[in-house]
């Protein structure tokens, strides 16, 4: 009997961790021959054909009926980004600018590369990338600008004024920052900037280490990721908003609020007064370990159930994440998920975009000198829906749970199933942070709304400035089909 009983317990994991692929389908695009595969960006243009650019500077089209390429550009440095223009026309964000690359004969070529603005230094660190672009309705393009990374100096030649301000102190002194690892030698390193439709650059938020991914919300709101390391605990998701600093030091060489001050001279309680807090903190390991480029599922329903919610790209594992936002107080906020975990996907995920009809999701994966994963993949919709936490709202006793079906109404009123907690992560120089001040959070009441779609759980108090975590238990559908929510994460800057 105990062996039935763990078979049994085998048959309904398995049924559990498989149960997500049932809903969705990765599919590998082949690329073109003959180029490595290196797959930094991907975009759909207006005439409804893929663009994907490669490590080695192509930018080639696809026909996604027959799945044909064709060179469309060359000569690029390490392209990490695509926004689609008019017919035959992209801006890409290339190392040392962003350009547009259009096609002004209609033979289906580029033939004119044109720089649209390259007014940030360049201080040959290898670490230096560009990532975006996106544009806003009035036609502004906003970039993000890689910083220089502490492994490496600068190398010749130089673009724009070279300082040592932000690296370390002349003489240790106690109390203040000392030395600030990843660091910003020329202008606007580690920073947004906004590109107006005349070129006109201008400052927009600095703060970052390497913000490998922009979007903007449908009400024009700017949202960037950013990668654990020195200064920054763990993977964040940050609301960018005009002079706003996001935390990590190096670029306030370039704020004109920090008076020209060395960063390296200011406080970690100064530094800590000034951050604005991230959006959404993704815990580490568990859920990310390099997040990339964030996307808005805008198909209206035609890619599943997540229709409004936000997709990242995540870079060292196999993965793309799920964040359901919202709004509390002024503050954004909200919580993360594991939306795709396997099930045939590659690691080193940079780029994603959805197809024209809306039913898949192309992902663009680079290797870089980090990594392993490299190519081009789809994430198909089976028309299947997966039973889920569709969403996890904040209230004023706890936190009330959506799913995309109705759940099993004795399970989800056990609170005994919602196990909780919560932490933070240190605001430090060094490299990351563990969770800090792991806390158990209980469930003292798990409620099941009359229709069965939300549970709403009442915690023990809550407290502002931690990420809550929740496992839960033996959650089902009320047709006993599992829930593939194996972890949520809510980040709660503001009750």
């Amino acid at each position: 009997m105990k062996r039935l009983a763990a078979f049994s317990l085998l048959l309904a994991l398995a049924a559990w961790a498989q149960a997500p692929a049932d809903c969705y389908r990765v599919e590998t695009i082949p690329t073109p021959r003959g180029i490595a595969p290196e797959v930094g960006a991907v975009a759909f243009t207006a005439e409804g054909e893929l663009a994907a650019s490669f490590r080695r500077g192509y930018i080639y089209l696809m026909n996604p009926a027959t799945q044909r390429w064709r060179k469309f550009a060359s000569g690029l440095q390490t392209p990490l980004g695509i926004w689609p223009g008019r017919k035959g026309e992209l801006f890409v964000a290339q190392l040392p600018e962003l350009t547009r690359v259009a096609d002004t004969d209609g033979d289906g070529v580029a033939d004119l590369y044109e720089t649209v603005s390259d007014g940030w230094g360049m201080s040959g660190n290898y670490h230096e990338f560009l990532y975006g672009p996106v544009r806003d309705a009035a036609g502004n393009f906003y970039i993000s600008l890689g910083s220089a990374s502490n492994g490496a100096n600068p190398r010749p030649p130089v673009r724009g004024e070279l300082t040592r301000r932000g690296r370390v102190a002349e003489t240790r002194r106690p109390g203040l920052v000392n030395s600030v690892g990843h660091y910003s030698p020329v202008l606007y390193r580690g920073c947004v900037v906004k590109i107006s439709p005349a070129g006109l650059l201008s400052l927009v938020a600095c703060g970052f280490r390497q913000p490998n991914g922009l979007v903007l919300n449908a009400d024009g709101e700017l949202f960037a990721t950013d990668n654990q390391g020195d200064w920054v605990g763990t993977s964040p998701l940050h609301h960018v908003t005009q002079g706003a600093f996001h935390g990590h030091p190096s670029s306030l060489n370039w704020d004109p609020a920090f008076e020209g001050r060395d960063p390296v001279e200011a406080t970690v309680e100064e530094l800590a007064r000034r951050r604005k807090m991230p959006a959404i903190q993704f815990p580490q390991n568990d859920l990310a370990g390099s997040v990339s480029q964030p996307l808005f599922d805008s198909t209206g329903g035609k890619f599943g159930p997540y229709a409004g919610q936000l997709f990242v790209a995540e870079w060292t594992y196999p993965r793309i994440l799920r964040v359901d936002l919202e709004k509390v107080g002024g503050v954004w906020q909200g919580a993360s998920f594991l939306f795709v975990d396997g099930s045939g996907l590659r690691t080193g995920n940079n780029r994603m975009a959805f197809s024209p009809q809306g039913n898949s999701l192309y992902v663009a994966q680079t290797s870089r000198i980090w990594g392993s994963g490299e190519g081009l993949q789809r994430i198909v919709w089976t028309g299947k829906t997966p039973m889920d936490i569709l969403t996890m709202r904040l209230t004023r006793t706890g936190f009330e749970l959506a799913f995309t079906k109705p759940v099993d109404r004795r399970a989800g009123a056990d609170p005994a199933n919602w196990s909780f907690s919560h932490y933070y992560y240190l605001y430090h120089s060094q490299y990351g942070s563990p969770k800090t001040d792991v806390t158990p959070a209980p469930v003292t009441s798990a409620t099941v709304s009359a229709d069965g779609r939300r549970v709403s759980l009442a915690l023990e108090g809550l407290v502002e400035g931690r990420v809550y975590e929740l496992r839960p238990g033996r959650i089902r559908s009320a047709e006993g089909e599992p829930l593939a929510t194996r972890i949520a994460a809510y980040t709660l800057n503001k009750r």
